[in-house]
C-alpha cells in the first residue's frame, strides 16, 4: 500500500498557490508528477500525494520543481481569488475516481496529441530537408550544365579556329602548287624551244622531254572502324564516380547470388518440406517441447516459401516472445494483423492472439499505453474473457501509478 503524504504546506495569493510536498529521496528522473485542472498527483513509491483543488487551475502556467527531497508546486489560478481551503472536501470516493480517470484520459490524449505533433514536425522537417536537397541538387545540376555549355562553346570555338587555320594553310599550299606548276610549265616551254632549235631532223615531235615529272595517282577514300570499351554507366569520364559505381555493381552481384542460393536451397528440400502447412505443424511440435529456436527456423523457411500466410507470422511471434525478442514479436504480430484483413468472425481468434502477444511485448518494453490499446482491442473481440479484463486492469493501475512497476 502506498504511503499518503499529509504533512505538506501551502500558501496563496490572489493569482497563485505555492505547495511544498516533502517526499524523501525524490529525484526529477524518478518522480511521476501528474497535473490537470482539477487533479494533482505525485507518485514516488512508496509515497503518494493527491490533491483535488477547490477551483480549476491553469496547467500551462503552472510548474513543479523537484530537488532535495521536496516537490515545489507553483499553481496559477484560472480566476483570481482567495480560497478558503486548498482542496474540495465534499468529494466522495466515486467522484474522486471519476476525476482521476478523467485526468489520466486527458494526459493520455495530450501525450497522443504531442506524439502526433512530433510526427508532423518530423515529416515537415524531412520535407523541408528534401526540398533543400532538391534545390541544392538543382543548383548543382545547373552549374554543371553551365560548365558543360562553356566547354562546348570553347570546343566549338577552337574547332572553328582550327578549320579557319587549316583552310588558310590549304589555300597557301594550293597557291604554292599552282605557282610551282606554272614555273615548271614555263621552264618546260623554254627547254622545248631550246631543244627544238638543237634537235636533229629525224627527232620525232611526239617524244616527251626527260625532265617532265610523273605524279603518283590520288589515294582512294576509306573509313576506319573504332570499337570503344562498353560501360555499364554511360557517363563521361570527367563526371563518373568509379568507386560508387563499382560498389553498386558488387552489391547487385551479391544480391543476385543470394537469390540464386536461396532458390537452390528450396529446390534441395523434400516435397513435404516445401509445404508451409507442414512446416507450421512441425514448428508447433517443436514449440510444445520447448525448442523455440528450431521452431523459428521452420517458420522462417515457411515464410520464405509463402509470405502471405498470417498463421506463420502469428506462431513466430509466440516463439520470439518466449525467446524475449520483443521487437521481433511486435513486428510479426503487426504483420499477422495486416494479413488478417478484413476482420471477420472466422479470423477473430487469430486477431485476439496477435493483439495479446503484441500488447504483452509492449508492456515488457514498458510501453504501457500501447500495450493497453492492444489489450482493449482484444477485449472488443472477446469482452467476457476474465483473464484479459484482469490484465488490462493491471496495466491501467501501472499507468495510473497506484502500484509500482
Amino acid at each position: 500500500m502506498p504511503i499518503m503524504v499529509k504533512d505538506f504546506t501551502w500558501q496563496q495569493t490572489e493569482k497563485e498557490i505555492y505547495i511544498s510536498v516533502p517526499v524523501k529521496g525524490a529525484k526529477a528522473c524518478q518522480s511521476n508528477v501528474l497535473c490537470t485542472e482539477d487533479y494533482i498527483k505525485v507518485n514516488f513509491p512508496p509515497f503518494l500525494f493527491e490533491l483535488f483543488p477547490l477551483l480549476p487551475i491553469d496547467v500551462d502556467k503552472s510548474s513543479a520543481k523537484i530537488g532535495n527531497g521536496v516537490i515545489l508546486f507553483t499553481l496559477h489560478k484560472q480566476e483570481p481569488s482567495i480560497w478558503d481551503t486548498l482542496s474540495n472536501a465534499n468529494m466522495d470516493k466515486d467522484a474522486m475516481q471519476k476525476v482521476r480517470e478523467k485526468a489520466i484520459a486527458r494526459v493520455q490524449e495530450k501525450a497522443k496529441e504531442d506524439a502526433e505533433a512530433r510526427a508532423i514536425r518530423k515529416r515537415e522537417n524531412e520535407k523541408y530537408s528534401l526540398e533543400v536537397m532538391m534545390k541544392i541538387d538543382e543548383e548543382e545540376r545547373k552549374r554543371i550544365e553551365t560548365i558543360k555549355e562553356e566547354e562546348r562553346w570553347k570546343a566549338s570555338e577552337e574547332l572553328e579556329r582550327f578549320k579557319e587555320q587549316r583552310t588558310e594553310e590549304e589555300q597557301r599550299k594550293i597557291q604554292k602548287e599552282q605557282q610551282r606548276r606554272e614555273e615548271e610549265k614555263r621552264k618546260n616551254a623554254i627547254n622545248k624551244s631550246k631543244n627544238a632549235n638543237n634537235q636533229k631532223p629525224h627527232l620525232q615531235a611526239s617524244e616527251k622531254p626527260a625532265s617532265e615529272k610523273i605524279l603518283p595517282p590520288t589515294r582512294k577514300c576509306c573509313s576506319i572502324q573504332i570499337q570503344f570499351t562498353p560501360r555499364v554507366f554511360p557517363t563521361a569520364v570527367r563526371e563518373s564516380r568509379l568507386a560508387e559505381e563499382e560498389e553498386w555493381l558488387q552489391k547487385q552481384a551479391a544480391a543476385r547470388r543470394a537469390i540464386i542460393t536461396e532458390s537452390l536451397e528450396i529446390q534441395d528440400l523434400k516435397e513435404e518440406e516445401k509445404n508451409p502447412e507442414w512446416l507450421k505443424d512441425k514448428a508447433n511440435k517443436l514449440f510444445a517441447v520447448g525448442d523455440y529456436l528450431a521452431a523459428v527456423d521452420a517458420l522462417n523457411l515457411g515464410i520464405r516459401i509463402n509470405d502471405k500466410i498470417p498463421g506463420l507470422y502469428l506462431n513466430r511471434s509466440a516463439c520470439h516472445l518466449k525467446l524475449r525478442n520483443l521487437h521481433k514479436t511486435i513486428d510479426d504480430a503487426s504483420k499477422a494483423l495486416e494479413l488478417l484483413t478484413p476482420p471477420v468472425p472466422d479470423n477473430a481468434a487469430a486477431r485476439l492472439k496477435a493483439y495479446v502477444r503484441r500488447g504483452t511485448a509492449f508492456c515488457e518494453l514498458e510501453l504501457y499505453v500501447q500495450g493497453l490499446e492492444d489489450y482493449e482491442a482484444a477485449l472488443k473481440i472477446d469482452p467476457a474473457n476474465p483473464t484479459l479484463k484482469s490484465d488490462a486492469q493491471k496495466i491501467r493501475c501501472v499507468i495510473q501509478g497506484s502500484i509500482s512497476d
